[in-house]
């Protein structure tokens, strides 16, 4: 296949057109950050300061928080019932899927940027784009949410709502239904104050704060269950049963409590400062989410047996539990424990979204103010700054119930994104590399294999649309393979049925996830919808597991990582749970949503497509990038 040119033709509407779709597609290549742009652009690099215990205790710290202190009584009191621990089991299957593939792909990519760096070099930059802005609301408002939560909880140490001091109070405004909470916001404030100082200095104080959290959350399985003992589990003693909202009502409450297993994501997004990210990340981000689901899963089973669900205090369930037994001195030390888990969940939600600010930066399709990293501290301090300005502002004034939906979305479509990005490394992974058009005479001079439309074209036009994004091939490089007994497939044949069965697993993962919720629809389309997409899913599983991997899979990326088991099952399914969840997320969470990804789309078509590093990038196959430019020094990231 000849070198293809991305570059934005402004002529006709119809060339026009082309060009934007060819930038929805372009990818960058897998190295450029591993290595080759450090040398180049070394004031954008991050320090490499973490090893395995600072990413538990961002893993661990990160998700312990919200999950326990905030969401359980709003969940079991209006979705799961006593169903509660089921909730967040069937949440954290869905978050152990997503975090074996999270573990192969940060181990073989540890840069910053998490999903939105892994969509870019497997998807496509359109793909990456949305994900990225999507993550950007994710940890907004994932912090927003934490620090909310951490007043109520406050009030109490200081002996109920109406003895804070009046300038941290909570206070609604006269004419407006808003409440505004100025305590979230100073705390918001003094978490990245404390972010910008360093990361090894932010991560040792979120693991003292995790540890006596931990400590806390023991106390509360412990002593909840010698109660529940003591009184007969009267939270599960009830007519209506242990699903009062039906199973629907179950899996609404697992898409919500989901957010509660997002700090797996922020130990990824860490992954460019590990010191050795092959063994240290996979670790960090396997045994954080154990424990995590261990400990959520206790203490939900013990208090749900403390208090009936429908009696349950929805911003204090765990201290409020304790204290309707007699138990104040328990209740103050939960309370603090609380805060300590929240401040914690609060420095891990404002944590990632820095990294991700200067990843998109670094690629072009944000402003180069995200990308810089001081010197001193090491640290994205103008994102980290952003970050902390916006989360303050939404904690100022919007409510945790308004909130919690929105952070799903974004946490279970870049799950889905980056379960199709392992299957894209395993089965069609990317054979081209980007480089330079500075670089045109020196490509020129390497022989390709061109057809004639191709060996006429010159830099500076569009010398053919590339094939569907899954389909990409590399026509120099095919080989027939004849099998004792049979034929098998050529290398292009193969990926090209490859790219195919997962583009059609993925439709058939949501028509079936679509049909099956869908209760309001006639019989006969729900079942036949549920049946075109079952038959979809099963096809594709049964090709990609018939037909051989990519043998450049081994060299894809960095080696010697974590190797995802199970694919394409686990995948596959991984998709299926998300998609499910996304399509079980409220109408209004939504609309809400969809007005942030549409302003996403106008600021990528003005600023970020036209402004991307890879404007005018040469593609050419992998096999020749050496040849072309021996040390990659002038690849494209």
């Amino acid at each position: 296949m000849g070198f293809m040119v991305d570059t934005q033709n402004e002529g006709g509407g119809g060339d026009h057109s082309w060009g934007f779709l060819r930038n929805l597609v372009r990818r960058k290549q897998v190295d450029s950050s591993n290595g080759t742009s450090s040398k180049t652009h070394h004031h954008h690099q991050l320090a490499k300061a973490l090893t395995f215990p600072h990413l538990i205790a961002i893993g661990v710290g990160s998700t312990i928080g919200a999950g326990v202190y905030i969401l359980v009584g709003t969940v079991a009191r209006e979705h799961s019932g006593p169903a509660l621990a089921f909730s967040f089991l069937i949440a954290g299957i869905s978050a152990a899927l997503s975090a074996f593939c999270y573990a192969e792909l940060s181990s073989r990519l540890p840069s910053a940027g998490s999903a939105y760096h892994y969509s870019y070099i497997c998807i496509g930059e359109g793909v990456a784009w949305l994900i990225g802005w999507a993550l950007i609301l994710e940890y907004t408002i994932g912090g927003s949410t934490v620090a909310r939560g951490i007043s109520p909880n406050l009030a109490m140490i200081f002996g109920g709502e109406d003895c804070l001091p009046t300038i941290l109070a909570r206070h609604q405004i006269p004419g407006l239904d808003i409440v505004v909470d100025p305590c979230a916001a100073v705390l918001v404030f003094i978490v990245t104050g404390l972010l910008c100082t360093g990361v090894k200095e932010s991560t040792f104080a979120q693991g003292i704060v995790t540890t006596a959290n931990v400590f806390v959350m023991l106390f509360v399985i412990i002593a909840g269950s010698y109660l529940c003992f003591k009184t007969g589990w009267v939270g599960y003693e009830l007519p209506t049963g242990y699903f009062p909202y039906g199973v629907d009502g179950m899996l609404t409450g697992s898409a919500t409590v989901f957010f509660a297993y997002i700090g797996f994501d922020s130990v990824a997004s860490m992954a460019e400062e590990v010191k050795n990210p092959q063994r240290d990340l996979p670790l960090g981000i396997g045994l954080s989410l154990l424990l995590c689901c261990l400990l959520y899963m206790m203490v939900s089973v013990v208090i749900v047996g403390l208090v009936p669900y429908y009696a349950m205090d929805p911003d204090t369930p765990i201290s409020s539990a304790f204290a309707s037994h007699g138990i104040q001195w328990a209740a103050y030390l939960i309370t603090l424990g609380a805060v300590m888990a929240l401040c914690s969940a609060l420095m891990g939600s404002i944590l990632p979204q820095p990294r991700i600010l200067m990843a998109m930066a670094r690629d072009g399709l944000l402003p180069s103010f995200f990308s810089n990293v001081n010197q001193r501290t090491q640290v994205p301090v103008n994102g980290t700054i952003t970050t902390g300005l916006c989360a303050a502002v939404l904690a100022f004034f919007m409510d945790v119930s308004q909130l919690a939906g929105m952070v799903s979305v974004g946490t279970l479509v870049a799950f889905t994104m980056v379960a199709v990005s392992v299957l894209i490394v395993r089965y069609v992974p990317p054979d081209e590399v980007p480089l330079p058009s500075s670089l045109q005479e020196r490509i020129c001079s390497v022989p390709f294999q061109c057809d004639e439309e191709n060996s006429s074209s010159h830099v500076g036009t569009s010398i053919r649309l590339k094939q569907p994004l899954l389909c990409q091939t590399d026509a120099s490089i095919v080989e027939k393979q004849e099998a004792q007994g049979g034929w098998v497939p050529n290398k292009e044949n193969r990926r090209k049925l490859a790219g195919w069965s997962i583009m059609v697993t993925c439709i058939g993962n949501f028509l079936l996830s679509y049909a099956a919720s869908s209760f309001r629809l006639p019989g006969l389309l729900r079942y036949s919808l549920c049946g075109v997409g079952g038959l979809f899913l099963l096809v594709g599983l049964i090709v990609l597991s018939c037909i051989d991997q990519d043998d450049a899979r081994h060299s894809f990326g960095h080696s010697g990582g974590f190797i995802c088991p199970f694919v394409p099952l686990l995948p596959i399914v991984c998709i299926l749970i998300n998609m499910y969840l996304l399509v079980n997320l409220g109408a209004s969470t939504w609309a809400r949503v969809s007005v942030w990804l549409f302003i996403g789309v106008l600021v990528y078509i003005f600023y970020g497509r036209r402004n991307s590093s890879l404007v005018n990038a040469v593609y050419v196959p992998t096999a020749h990038a050496e040849e072309i430019c021996p040390t990659s020094r002038h690849s494209l990231a």
